[in-house]
């Protein structure tokens, strides 16, 4: 389990590499926003991949990294190898948004398209890594990458020590798992919500369950949030701080449309869908926070079609 000592060792050993992203004060939400789209990577999963990445013996990591990714952790992974000087090899669907291609390509990685599913990804990835000797390095289901995304929770608390509630998209549970464990890391006492796609209501129904759930299949607009099950470690984690999860709510596209289109219109950021689901819950209605709040903007990697329509 990751407890204050790890989220303040990865904090410190991730300066210089991922930024102190800011908080900004937005009136029409009556919240403040977490811009980790400022990454150099464009999404919070650098903290992460960073940090997993650092911390695999130095042979192992000599020999290369592979990571199975929908687009954001895959191009973390790009650049936190290419930071360390290493070959990174990303396995992505063939559905992947160009835009993360793209960004994969941008900082080295080497792609391979496999699938449609994570669990295509995932045994393609498998397969290669033991083939060529690589590290796996995946994409929330480990302690160093709860431990990377948790300097998030610790950011906001020394940020913004009163903090009551902080709002979080949900994928497969790292960063929520993280930011709850670095809250508590900081003593900070808010409580986080979740927000998930409806077509992908994992976390919903594995707290109901009591474990994690696996769906038979997702869909949302919002790639980045439509893994068929949250991680077994980041479950873990959420279950021994379960008093300081306040709930998940579930957002459709339409809201999820709109929340990217006031980002845009009112703040001038141009932020995936996935990136935008903490918005989009406030804004909906889904979910009325505690003051002072927090939404994290988790990523910006937004095809510019998609923006644009």
């Amino acid at each position: 389990m990751v407890g204050p000592r790890e989220v303040r060792e990865a904090a410190a050993a991730l300066a210089g590499v991922a930024v102190r992203t800011p908080l900004r004060w937005v009136p029409a939400l009556d919240a403040y926003l977490k811009l980790e789209h400022l990454q150099p990577s464009g999404a919070f999963k650098l903290r992460g991949a960073y940090t997993a990445i650092r911390r695999l013996p130095d042979a192992a990591r000599r020999r290369g990294v592979i990571t199975y990714s929908s687009g954001n952790h895959g191009q973390a992974v790009a650049y936190a190898a290419q930071f360390v000087g290493v070959r990174a090899v990303v396995v992505m669907p063939e559905t992947a948004p160009p835009v993360k291609v793209a960004g994969v390509k941008r900082w080295g990685g080497e792609v391979v398209f496999a699938g449609r599913t994570s669990d295509d990804r995932q045994r393609a990835a498998e397969a290669i890594a033991a083939r060529d000797g690589l590290a796996v390095v995946p994409p929330f289901d480990h302690p160093d990458i709860v431990a990377g995304q948790a300097t998030v929770g610790l950011e906001i608390a020394e940020q913004l020590p009163e903090v009551a509630t902080v709002v979080v998209p949900v994928g497969g549970a790292g960063l929520i798992a993280g930011i709850t464990v670095g809250l508590a890391a900081a003593g900070s006492g808010a409580r986080v919500w979740g927000v998930e796609p409806t077509g992908a209501p994992k976390l919903a129904q594995s707290l109901a369950a009591g474990r994690p759930v696996r769906l038979e299949r997702t869909a949302s607009l919002a790639d980045g949030l439509i893994t068929l099950s949250v991680g077994a470690v980041p479950f873990a984690h959420l279950t021994a701080h379960r008093e300081r999860l306040a709930g998940v709510a579930l957002v459709d596209d339409d809201m999820l449309r709109e929340a990217v289109h006031f980002l845009w219109r009112h703040c001038r950021l141009a932020i995936e869908p996935s990136g935008a689901a903490a918005t989009a819950a406030v804004r909906a209605g889904a979910i009325r926070p505690a003051p002072p709040a927090v939404l994290v903007v988790s990523g910006g990697n937004v095809d510019a079609s998609l923006l644009q329509d």
